[in-house]
């Protein structure tokens, strides 16, 4: 890198001192005050009604999709270790990607079946966690094998004192 040097200091601008605010020569000097014409003058005016403020116009928000491509790509075994072990590489000019799927990044479906209509993933996500999560549908006992029968066991002591001394919430010995 090259600089220019001053004549004067025979510095580059990159080297000047950083307390040359201090040197006496380069001290800006102290203004006089103004004179005061009055001491008893006028409030200046206030206006008596101020104009009502206009609302801004809200911003619509974007719910268009935003596509992304799964895609399939032929590379050499050391683009392929470079892949794995960073989780990208680098393409070349002229290569020929095939795309297997085009989804929404957002919504996660496909192109043909969401083209026209808005980013549901932007509105709401209950169709990524499937659905109403308040209704969930009851765990099903399965049925015994045939040829078996039920026999009634003791209770288990899973609270209290008996808990602790039968070994249920510790570990046993």
């Amino acid at each position: 890198m090259t600089t220019a040097t001053t004549p004067q200091t025979g510095r580059s601008h990159l080297q000047e001192s950083l307390f040359s605010w201090l040197d006496l020569e380069n001290m800006p000097t102290v203004a006089e005050p103004a004179p005061e014409t009055s001491t008893l003058t006028a409030p200046p005016e206030v206006p008596a009604e101020t104009p009502p403020a206009v609302p801004e116009p809200e911003k619509k928000l974007d719910l268009s999709h935003v596509w992304v491509v799964a895609a399939e790509v032929v590379v050499a075994p050391k683009i392929a270790s470079i892949a794995d072990y960073r989780g990208s590489f680098k393409a070349t000019e002229g290569l020929r990607i095939d795309a297997l799927e085009v989804y929404c990044k957002g919504c996660r479906r496909p192109y043909d079946e969401v083209k026209g209509d808005d980013c549901s993933a932007k509105i709401d996500n209950t169709h990524l966690i499937g659905g109403d999560q308040t209704k969930r549908a009851k765990r099903k006992i399965p049925a015994p094998p045939p040829n078996s029968r039920l026999i009634a066991g003791g209770t288990i002591h899973r609270r209290g004192i008996g808990a602790y001394v039968a070994g249920v919430s510790r570990p046993p010995r």
